[in-house]
């Protein structure tokens, strides 16, 4: 439906001018009911659509195709005489190419059925055409749509990424015929290029930052909370990292390894030594750990694993007499 209103305000726009009346035939986006004894049933949104520019819908008859006959002929024309050997690396080349051949060859030579120049008799039907409402109408298909785990919204098959934190959340999707936006709340939270290909992917790089940005924040905010769960006075010690160290994040993940090494009340010591040395670092706390270790615990009685008989040791008496001699 997007395509098809669009393709009418080209042509008004080409015009300069809305026709009183346009013929359709009986598609669907304009016509929803046809019989050949009861009135049409036009199509909603090209009822609207016919009102705002104020023009008169008139179909073809059922079974009557003597009545377009005269539009076909001229898709035929167009197809024979400019599309054909035709070859477009890129679609925006077409339309001034099109322009081309209409000024220099269709609208300035003599038409088969009227024997006259399609640019002379258009300047005489102009004073007939109305003029373009100055107001817009909105040609927009709109759609909710539902924010899968991947952030990403589905049109026509193609997935399109949104900001990462309305995952699971439904939106509001409108597609034009160059482009969709998608709001949450009647604000703007995506806006991507209009694809015609299958099954493709469009992703913006700052959606995905974004996801990114969030999974870093929780990784931080788990690694704060576990840090501080180290000892009560593991909050102090973070702030005086966080004023001495550039990288207070890596001596906090640091400081946490050697609380999985020597366990959490070694750690918690070493914190309470760090602050009273105003040492803040995970080094000085490696450092009082390792001195923590070096001066160990008392020494435990002496262990004996030899037989009792390699005990039994004869030590003879000591001869004193050397001292008495000069």
């Amino acid at each position: 439906m997007e395509f098809f209103l669009a393709c009418h305000e080209n042509a008004f726009a080409a015009f300069g001018s809305v026709p009183a009346r346009l013929m359709v035939d009986n598609l669907k986006s304009a016509v929803l009911k046809r019989l050949v004894v009861a009135a049409p049933v036009f199509n909603p949104k090209y009822l609207d659509f016919s009102r705002h520019w104020d023009f008169e819908i008139t179909p073809c008859n059922v079974a009557s195709g003597w009545e377009k006959g005269r539009v076909e002929n001229a898709v035929g024309y167009v197809k024979k005489n400019f599309l054909a050997g035709q070859e477009f690396i890129d679609f925006s080349a077409v339309q001034p190419a099109a322009q081309l051949w209409v000024d220099t060859v269709a609208d300035v030579r003599v038409h088969g059925a009227t024997q006259r120049r399609p640019v002379d008799m258009f300047e005489e039907e102009r004073a007939h055409l109305k003029r373009i409402n100055p107001t817009g109408f909105d040609l927009a298909r709109v759609r909710t749509v539902s924010v899968n785990k991947q952030f990403r919204v589905a049109l026509d098959s193609n997935t399109y990424s949104v900001p990462s934190r309305h995952v699971g959340q439904r939106l509001t999707l409108k597609a034009w015929a160059d482009r969709l936006c998608i709001y949450a709340n009647d604000q703007l939270v995506a806006r991507h290029p209009r694809s015609m290909q299958r099954h493709k992917d469009y992703e913006l790089p700052e959606h995905a930052q974004q996801l990114a940005q969030q999974r870093k924040s929780a990784r931080e905010q788990r690694l704060l909370v576990q840090f501080l769960a180290l000892s009560p006075r593991a909050q102090a010690y973070r702030e005086g990292l966080e004023a001495r160290r550039v990288n207070a994040r890596v001596h906090l993940r640091q400081i946490l390894a050697l609380a999985e090494l020597h366990g959490r009340e070694a750690v918690a010591r070493a914190i309470d030594d760090g602050l009273e040395l105003a040492a803040f670092s995970a080094e000085y706390i490696a450092h009082i750990l390792a001195a923590r270790r070096r001066i160990g615990c008392e020494p435990a009685a002496l262990q004996l694993t030899r037989a009792n008989d390699l005990l039994e040791l004869e030590i003879p008496e000591p001869d004193l007499s050397i001292y008495d001699r000069d």
